[in-house]
């Protein structure tokens, strides 16, 4: 379906408005253009001397000031409705490229980074609203002018009205050769935009890496070379607005009044016909209000096309293939999880995980260790279904995770990651996450089971003091404490500890640690670590290289393997002796 197509569909939800601000703006152009006739009655009947008669000449004028107030309060009403029409369409488109977003799978934003993604949301959503409001109105207005114009101007002179009848496809040729150039050059322009925002939003992320680095002058070169090119292709289209667009009206403005003057000039001089001053005066008046609409039209060109090619980028991502959010349940599973002959591989055919055979049973505690790059944090992505195995299966209490939707499946799981995230708002609604399912008592008891109380007392707010975004006033202790008790809060069967312990300091790891062996009774719980201290107490310890299972077993077990985790731990034992 053409982008023109889709647009004129989200205009059909909102057609209240829409068709309402429209017919407005036909009865403003309708009452506009009953000025000039009401003027040549004026000139020709009550102006000419010795034709002047006061109170006819008084209630004309009083109609003609009538008329200029009422276009005035119609176009105004108009344009109200135009733009709550198009205020309440883009609400909505974004409501769906926002929703959108949340269906896609992790996948896709590996490929898209976060800034071009924030400009279609946000820029790309405007320039369709502009399309509604100034295009729409602007196009409606000048289209229904013309029309207009051209009925006034047959009903005063056939003859030359259907001469200016041949500006009609002159503007329509004009119009194609156009959007010809103009869209080339657009796509480029929003690409730009989007390319400047995906590194405005990559530079304040990574400051402190830029300026640690002296990376600085490196990020301006990078910036100013994204910024001249989007400048470029805005001076070309400025260079084909300019040339082309007041030209063109003003070349066939001065056509059609040669035009006028030479039929209306034969007439006179070789007929009887004389033209009244009344007639001249419509017909000067006419013409001008038919050139001022197509100098309007002529002028949108590059805003509509601007909006077209925005709205194609919207809808381009409305398109990508996502994944309607489930809102089925199943009742809360044991934990038994099965990796049974499972490979996968984030590129085709390049494979970062190998046969993988293994189990967890609940209340187990299984870790995961190897060197970076071997297969760790792949295992978590393929259990939390970020991502589907390659081949094989992954099963929990028996059942295909592949079978049921992906919320589903982790409805009773919880995570925490390496580098936890917070959102803007409070402690409280960082445990909770706004889940009416869980209760402020709740909030409190999932903090203090992972030993938060102590952490969190020098907070003037306690729980509810404020976190802005990512936290990034709170210790690397403290908000990795919250995201743990935000998994808790959740009382997940399976719980995922992603290098849990990798960024605090040693007094908050044994918090952490005292919570787990508290609450792990019930849960399987998986732990990627790199520190082997933290998981000498697990069930099971698999140990992984390139993406294949060395060894699995206790603590013990391997350390009298004298294997590869033997050698790992003696390492780090060592360096921590050091």
């Amino acid at each position: 379906m053409s982008p023109m197509k889709r647009l004129t569909d989200y205009a059909m939800r909102y057609k209240r408005f829409i068709i309402s601000g429209l017919f407005l703006l036909a009865l403003s152009v309708a009452t506009e253009l009953a000025a000039p006739y009401i003027a040549k009655h004026i000139i020709d009947n009550y102006m000419t001397v010795g034709k002047l008669h006061v109170q006819p000449l008084v209630l004309l004028l009083s109609i003609y000031f009538t008329l200029a107030i009422v276009t005035g309060i119609l176009r105004y009403i108009s344009t109200v409705w135009l733009q709550r029409g198009a205020n309440r369409i883009v609400q909505n488109m974004r409501i769906e490229t926002f929703n959108k977003i949340q269906t896609m799978p992790i996948a896709y934003f590996d490929n898209s980074p976060a800034g071009k993604i924030v400009a279609r949301v946000t820029n790309d959503t405007e320039a369709v609203r502009n399309l509604y409001v100034t295009v729409l109105s602007q196009f409606a207005v000048s289209f229904l002018s013309m029309f207009g114009v051209y009925i006034a101007l047959f009903t005063l002179n056939a003859q030359v009205a259907a001469i200016a009848l041949i500006i009609i496809p002159i503007l329509y040729a004009w119009m194609v050769l156009y959007r010809k150039y103009a869209q080339a050059y657009n796509n480029v322009i929003r690409t730009k935009i989007a390319d400047l925002n995906g590194m405005i939003n990559e530079s304040i992320n990574g400051m402190t890496i830029v300026q640690a680095f002296r990376r600085e002058k490196q990020m301006e070169e990078e910036f100013t070379e994204l910024n001249d090119t989007h400048y470029d292709y805005h001076r070309k289209l400025l260079v084909l607005d300019s040339a082309t667009s007041h030209n063109l009206v003003n070349f066939l403005r001065v056509t059609m009044f040669l035009v006028f003057i030479y039929v209306f000039g034969t007439n006179s001089m070789t007929t009887n016909d004389y033209v009244t001053a009344g007639t001249l005066y419509a017909f000067v008046d006419y013409v001008t209000r038919l050139f001022n609409p197509m100098t309007a039209i002529v002028s949108q060109f590059s805003q509509l096309e601007r909006s077209l090619v925005a709205a194609n980028r919207v809808f381009e991502l409305l398109d990508e293939k996502g994944e309607d959010v489930a809102t089925t349940t199943v009742p809360r599973y044991d934990g038994n999880v099965s990796f049974e002959d499972v490979s996968f591989a984030y590129k085709e055919n390049e494979y970062v995980l190998k046969n993988l055979t293994f189990e967890a049973k609940r209340g187990e505690t299984i870790a995961l260790v190897g060197h970076t790059g071997s297969g760790k944090s792949s295992i978590m992505n393929l259990l939390f279904r970020f991502y589907d195995p390659s081949k094989g299966r992954i099963t929990i209490d028996g059942i295909d995770i592949t079978s049921l939707p992906r919320q589903t499946i982790r409805a009773h799981m919880g995570i925490v990651l390496q580098d936890p995230y917070l959102f803007t708002g409070t402690i409280a609604s960082n445990v909770s996450l706004n889940d009416p399912r869980i209760s402020r008592e709740a909030v409190e008891a999932a903090l203090k089971a992972v030993g938060a109380g102590s952490v969190l007392t020098n907070l003037q707010h306690g729980i509810d003091e404020e976190v802005i975004e990512k936290g990034s006033t709170l210790s690397a202790g403290q908000r990795q404490l919250i995201s743990f008790a935000r998994a808790l809060a959740f009382n997940p069967a399976i719980l995922i500890l992603d290098e849990a312990t990798s960024n605090i300091d040693t007094e908050t790891e044994e918090l952490i640690q005292h919570a787990m062996d508290v609450l792990k009774e019930g849960r399987t719980t998986f732990i990627i670590a790199h520190r082997l201290s933290t998981i000498k107490h697990a069930d099971k310890i698999i140990v992984l290289d390139r993406g294949e299972i060395q060894e699995i077993g206790n603590h013990e077990e391997l350390i009298a393997r004298g294997g590869t985790y033997a050698k790992m731990y003696e390492m780090q034992a060592k360096s921590l002796k050091q």
